[in-house]
């Protein structure tokens, strides 16, 4: 898939002796084939598989997720897939639409944080006997953001052919994302495409109404018997709060280090999060593109709900690719209000700051290297 940039600025090449990238001169247009081809686990998953879970032998309820899921993903390789081709799953050419099947056509991965449900998830995704293009994997975020992109009929046209969805991280906190994403999910199921997914608690309810089964299942409504729902007990690694991220280094350091990164971008932090605005947040992934490192100067609390939830997109993005980010100015986990982190939005701001923080101590190797 080729990926055209627009720059905001004239002069602004990405010869390799014209110094950092600049992510606030790029302006990425995307081929709608992309956003859907990109739908697969991120590269920090790429080599998990269900032989590589290792789970606690105190948590059978672990053992129990990787035989049913392993089952799961061998009875994924019927009818469905085999109908005629692509076209055969809406009826059109030769072959007939497939009649949905009855019984449970979805699992929920139930559990909190650090438990391994994304491991499962995307091992599932691996583990499904299909061809990459007839699978999807995805953040309930980036799938709002394809809806956005192609509009709904054509997301559901498209990912109507696939044989499975993988839907990580689905959100709970957005009545009308949570409503497009059910409704798209019934039509999904109602083309044949089996479904899994997962959801995390909030930090601040660890310990108390900890599993979200029940939430889950209310949310989708219609579509709760088609779901079987397995718990996964364990530890919760992120269970004491928010994590200490790294002390900032000075502008100079940031500086420095993007000048000597090959591939390292350089941004003002403020104009970043304006430059954001212009940026639809399905082609954020294409927005750093070939960066190596994302160098921040000048880091600063976000300062309205918008913007924050843009960041939280971008932070995604990077963190699927294992981009560090080294940054001077305040440390991420001052970026977000206290009025936001107790939000209804609160889960997606604990998650970015938890994951600039984990890119933020991989960026700590490239100062003086």
């Amino acid at each position: 898939m080729t990926v055209s940039f627009s720059t905001a600025a004239p002069g602004s090449g990405s010869l390799p002796d014209a110094g950092p990238l600049s992510l606030c001169e790029r302006e990425p247009h995307v081929p709608a084939e992309r956003l859907v081809a990109e739908m697969v686990p991120p590269p920090r998953f790429d080599s998990v598989r269900f032989a590589t879970y290792l789970p606690d032998p105190k948590q059978p309820s672990q053992t129990e997720a990787v035989r049913v899921l392993e089952d799961f993903a061998a009875g994924l390789g019927g009818a469905h897939a085999v109908g005629g081709g692509k076209r055969g799953f809406f009826g059109f050419g030769k072959a007939k639409a497939p009649k949905t099947p009855s019984g449970p056509r979805g699992v929920y991965l139930d559990g909190g944080y650090g438990v391994g449900k994304t491991h499962l998830l995307a091992s599932l995704w691996h583990a499904t006997p299909a061809a990459p293009e007839l699978k999807a994997f995805g953040t309930f975020v980036e799938l709002t953001n394809l809806v956005g992109a192609l509009g709904f009929q054509q997301t559901v046209r498209t990912l109507g052919e696939h044989r499975l969805l993988c839907i990580d991280e689905f959100e709970l906190d957005d009545p009308g994302d949570t409503v497009l994403v059910s409704t798209l999910l019934g039509k999904l199921v109602e083309a044949g495409v089996a479904l899994a997914a997962t959801s995390n608690t909030l930090p601040g309810k660890l310990g108390e109404g900890r599993f979200a089964a029940a939430d889950f299942l209310r949310e989708i409504q219609g579509l709760s018997a088609r779901f079987r729902t397995l718990r996964i007990d364990g530890e919760d690694y992120r269970h004491r709060g928010l994590p200490e991220a790294p002390a900032p280094f000075s502008d100079e350091e940031v500086m420095k280090t993007a000048y000597a990164t090959e591939g390292a971008s350089l941004d003002d932090f403020p104009h970043l999060l304006e430059h954001l605005a212009k940026v639809h947040p399905s082609r954020y992934g294409a927005l750093t593109d070939g960066v190596r490192a994302v160098c921040l100067t000048g880091v600063r609390p976000v300062p309205d709900q918008s913007t924050a939830l843009r960041l939280v997109v971008l932070a995604d993005r990077l963190y699927d690719r294992e981009v560090p980010v080294l940054a001077s100015g305040l440390p991420f986990d001052k970026l977000f209000s206290e009025e936001m982190l107790n939000g209804g939005y609160r889960k997606k701001y604990f998650r970015a700051i938890s994951r600039l923080t984990a890119l933020a101590r991989d960026a700590k190797g490239l100062i003086g290297a």
